[in-house]
Parts: C-alpha cells; structure tokens; sequence
C-alpha cells in the first residue's frame, strides 16, 4: 500500500512521518526502514529503524532508487514498510509526470508487498486525481 503525505516545505511532513515509523516500529514484528537525503535525523528514530541516508549510495534517478529499494527487500524479505522522506528530491524529479512516477511507486509496492509511506513536497491540489485516494495527510 502507498500511503501519501502531502504539504508544502516547513508544514510538519517530516515531523509526521519520524513520529509514525516510530510508532509503527514499536507496534510491527517486521522492519521498518526510513530512507532519506541525509542523516540528520537519526536520534529520532527509534532504534528499530533503519535510517538509509541514499545519498551515500548514488542513487540519482526514480530507477535507481527502485533498484535500490528492490535490492533492500530481496536482501531482507522482513521489510514491512519504507518511509520516503522528500521524496522528489530523493527521485531526483524535475517535473517530469509525476503520474508515471507514482504509478511506478505504487506497482512496485504491490510487487514488493512493503508499503510505502511518501513525503510530498506539493500541495493537494496539485497531485494528479487518481493518486488523492492515497493522501493519508495534508497539510
């Protein structure tokens, strides 16, 4: 499942989305990992998470970061949910179809059965129609 959390820069995204791995890695038997642009916010993550800062692994694409994630589950097929903070800039999106990104994004966790909880940096308005069933927050 994808799970979408929408609002402009400074609005509370990251806020939401550290406090809900944490409550999910307390609650969840499976691994919860957070994935990221940097490292700064690894004091406040539980301890049970695993915190993947991806700039430390070239990822530059919306391809490279699925083959990424594809390798993470292959390797630890107890990956119950991958957190995406700033999500277009982990993409490395530029305002190509964000429709085609998100479908990609929403195939792969159905392929996966991990879901994908995403930070987007957009307003409501602005994601494509057939993605709003997904906004689980906007702020």
């Amino acid at each position: 499942m994808v799970k979408l959390v929408l609002g402009a820069k400074g609005k509370g995204k990251t806020k939401y989305m550290l406090d809900n791995a944490n409550s999910e890695a307390k609650n969840s038997d499976g691994v919860v990992i957070y994935l990221d642009k940097n490292a700064k916010h690894m004091f406040e993550l539980d301890r049970r998470i695993r915190l993947v800062n991806v700039s430390e692994y070239f990822v530059l694409s919306a391809e490279a970061l699925i083959g990424f994630i594809s390798g993470l589950v292959a390797g630890n097929s107890d990956i119950e949910a991958i957190y995406f903070d700033s999500f277009l800039t982990l993409v490395g999106y530029e305002g190509s179809d964000l429709a085609d990104l998100l479908d990609k994004f929403v195939v792969l966790s159905q392929t996966l059965n991990v879901d994908f909880i995403i930070s987007l940096s957009m307003d409501e308005h602005e994601l494509p129609e057939q993605f709003k069933e997904y906004v689980v927050l906007s702020l």
